[in-house]
């Protein structure tokens, strides 16, 4: 489960209206066979693709390969599978879905694949998709819910909150090796890809007053070809030259404002800033994306707020991503 926990982490916020979710398929004598983790909303769920990948270890069959379309994949395998599932065992951190979206139910094919048995780590609680535990054991799998479970549910954060109608906040911040986030560029354009593929699933950006007279940012999506959020400027003054590049995007909303009551009314919610934002904000914000860059530079180090668990890293590049969380309430 563990695995499958890191499969998806490497995905967290991407996924977004989706869920961050991860599997893995094992056999008998706990050998890993397929690693799979939901990507983007309306492609192959993670089971589909964790089967895919243990379907061409077992059969050496390469046609599954290139076959990215989840319809497909869920189609190929049910016609192909020749009973090579029947011994395995599933890992998955959410409950499998039990519904027709824009993907077919992975309950169905799990069952129709004749897989042994189904470990879960979180309840499917929302109104379309829950039900594939159930469904699953009442066709003859075995069926295990809550391994890792408060993992699990800590990987489900942003999508719990979007049932819940509450906003999912993060700082997004970029240090040196020796904690420096001043100065320009400071992380690979890698991680500075990666950051505009998580702006193109937010639809607001929070920056500081001072960040955007200073470095005059245009705050988009544009290395990924994506949609630009709008953006709270946390500010109590409103002296912001207009030509600054933010303010210039078509279908954009810019607001100006000295409380984050703002957020509320978005779903998936970016901080970037330095310092005195991270001062402002600490006591609101439980998670931190970190990207930090294996070269010093020089400055100040930035204080982080007390309290960081560090839940998640991979490397972007040459660089560290690294999810934390900090409880404060």
């Amino acid at each position: 489960m563990q695995k499958a926990l890191d499969a998806a982490w490497a995905h967290q916020v991407l996924t977004f209206p989706n869920p961050a979710v991860g599997a893995v398929v094992s056999n008998d004598q706990g050998n890993i066979l397929g690693v799979g983790a939901h990507r983007k909303a309306g492609t192959a769920h993670a089971e589909v693709l964790a089967l895919k990948a243990a379907y061409e270890t077992l059969t050496e069959d390469t046609r599954i390969r290139n076959i990215e379309d989840a319809t497909a994949l869920h189609t190929f395998l049910k016609e192909h599978h020749n009973h090579i599932f029947h011994n395995l065992t599933l890992h998955v951190t959410l409950e499998p879905c039990h519904h027709f979206g824009k993907t077919p139910p992975c309950s169905s094919l799990i069952d129709a694949l004749g897989l042994k048995r189904v470990v879960i780590g979180s309840f499917d609680e929302s109104s379309q998709a829950k039900g594939g535990g159930a469904f699953l054991r009442e066709r003859g799998v075995e069926v295990a819910f809550g391994c890792l479970k408060e993992a699990c549910d800590l990987l489900l954060t942003p999508f719990t909150c979007k049932e819940k109608k509450r906003p999912f906040v993060f700082f997004k911040l970029a240090v040196s090796s020796n904690g420096v986030a001043t100065g320009g560029i400071i992380t690979s354009s890698d991680s500075r890809a990666m950051v505009h593929r998580l702006r193109d699933r937010c639809d607001l950006l929070v920056i500081g007053g001072n960040t955007v007279r200073i470095d005059r940012p245009i705050l988009d999506a544009r290395l990924c070809n994506g949609k630009a959020p709008d953006v709270l400027i946390f500010s109590k003054q409103n002296d912001f030259d207009r030509t600054i590049p933010l303010f210039g995007i078509v279908d954009r909303n810019v607001f100006i404002e000295e409380t984050m009551q703002k957020v509320n009314e978005y779903s998936m919610v970016m901080v970037e800033g330095g310092q005195g934002l991270l001062d402002a904000l600490s006591s609101e914000i439980e998670w931190y994306l970190i990207f930090e860059s294996p070269h010093e530079k020089e400055g100040k180090a930035i204080i982080l707020p007390a309290g960081l668990q560090k839940i998640f890293s991979q490397k972007v590049g040459e660089d560290t991503m690294s999810w934390y969380y900090k409880h404060v309430r």
